[in-house]
């Protein structure tokens, strides 16, 4: 896959050229987008915001972190709370709000919702491009200034969770993993904006290990998101399991959450 960095303002060029350097990419001054050769995906800067744009006259819309407008604002406001099946695979009840690590970021939509019902969440991603999008994000919804109790809580960490996981200090109460699962029922629709996100990050062919390192650690429970009806991930049987109607979560277990 072809990637590279693009601006399409004066005053966006020296974020871009930085960006550039910083991931070792190629930069293209106003590309585009309707072009897709040479370049299949750009990391836009426009207007001061960062987004991942897929080239083509067909392209999907841009990617971005966005905790301020869209869908993770409505779930913020009319999500359910602590009646999400997150929110209770995490354990989140009256008096516990466990402490989170999110190994697995990706765009930081369930770290928010977490953070939104209380838990403090540690973030980790491995993708300098992604974790791009998440500094962002974030960012962002630090100037809208309407956000900030709930950023508060959140912390965003760059590297290989398998690696970072027997580093951290204390150990979070909940380490929560969503693994890029392949896509297989034809029938179903896939947003184009997903696909372009599995084109960019791939699958996660290490989440058995992942999994591993995770309850090496010996929280108080992992939990692990599936789609509905993909097998568990390779290793010790779940506990027990949250289900929806398209996913579920899969919880391994080593003792009860703290109060407080």
């Amino acid at each position: 896959m072809s990637l590279a960095v693009g601006w399409c303002q004066d005053e966006d060029r020296e974020r871009a050229e930085q960006l550039a350097q910083r991931l070792a990419l190629s930069l293209v001054a106003q590309p585009d987008l309707d072009q897709a050769e040479p370049w299949a995906q750009i990391l836009y800067v426009c207007d001061g915001r960062l987004s991942l744009c897929v080239t083509g006259r067909k392209r999907p819309g841009p990617i971005r972190a966005d905790f301020v407008t869209g869908a993770v604002a409505h779930r913020r406001q009319f999500g359910g709370g602590t009646g999400q099946l997150i929110a209770k695979a995490c354990g989140i009840r009256k008096g516990i709000r466990p402490r989170v690590l999110d190994a697995t970021a990706g765009l930081g939509r369930d770290a928010f919702v977490l953070a939104t019902l209380g838990c403090r969440v540690q973030m980790i991603e491995r993708s300098p491009v992604v974790h791009a999008l998440l500094e962002n994000g974030l960012e962002e919804a630090h100037a809208c200034g309407e956000l900030d109790e709930i950023l508060a809580g959140m912390e965003l960490l760059h590297g290989d969770a398998s690696e970072l996981l027997a580093t951290l200090a204390p150990v979070p109460d909940v380490i929560y993993l969503d693994p890029m699962y392949p896509h297989t029922d034809k029938k179903a629709q896939v947003k184009k904006e997903m696909v372009a996100f599995r084109t960019l990050v791939g699958e996660d062919a290490d989440d058995a290990s992942l999994l591993q390192a995770a309850l090496a650690v010996e929280p108080c429970r992992v939990v692990v998101k599936r789609p509905r009806k993909a097998p568990a991930i390779d290793g010790p049987a779940p506990n027990h399991q949250v289900i929806g109607k398209s996913s579920r979560y899969d919880i391994y277990t080593f003792r009860a959450l703290p109060n407080g």
